[in-house]
């Protein structure tokens, strides 16, 4: 078994940013039992009380016929963090944020993933690879 990072530090000096190479989009659907037909499209999924919102990759939201417009990198944090660690999230979207740049993150079971805008994705990863040199240093 993997040992998790569960303080800031650990979790942000072992973080390994990695540049995913699909390009994606956030789309949604108003009627839940709509959406089952466009599951195996979707990277993630999430009920909310307006409707179904997903993750899909943009050649799969055309193909289903989805807006592409504000298309969006991942950028996946290779840390195993623990779900009750605090502080990565956080000091991520603090020094995206500070540079105007957003971020919207999914935490899921082994690692948290950051989708951040196409055209800054790789000043996005500069950031977060300065951040961890930072926690490594400090």
């Amino acid at each position: 078994m993997k040992t998790l990072a569960t303080s800031a530090k650990e979790m942000i000096s072992g973080m390994k940013p990695h540049l995913q190479s699909d390009v994606y989009v956030f789309v949604t659907k108003a009627h839940p039992c709509i959406t089952e037909r466009f599951v195996s499209d979707a990277l993630c999924i999430f009920e909310e009380d307006e409707g179904v919102s997903m993750i899909m990759s943009v050649a799969n939201a055309e193909r289903r016929g989805f807006a592409t417009d504000q298309r969006m990198r991942c950028i996946t944090l290779k840390v195993f963090s623990s779900l009750e660690g605090v502080g990565l999230t956080a000091a991520v979207s603090s020094a995206l944020a500070a540079k105007g740049i957003a971020c919207n993150v999914v935490a899921a079971f082994h690692h948290d993933h950051l989708f951040v805008p196409e055209a800054r994705a790789q000043e996005a990863m500069g950031i977060l690879k300065e951040l961890q040199r930072q926690a490594n240093n400090a």
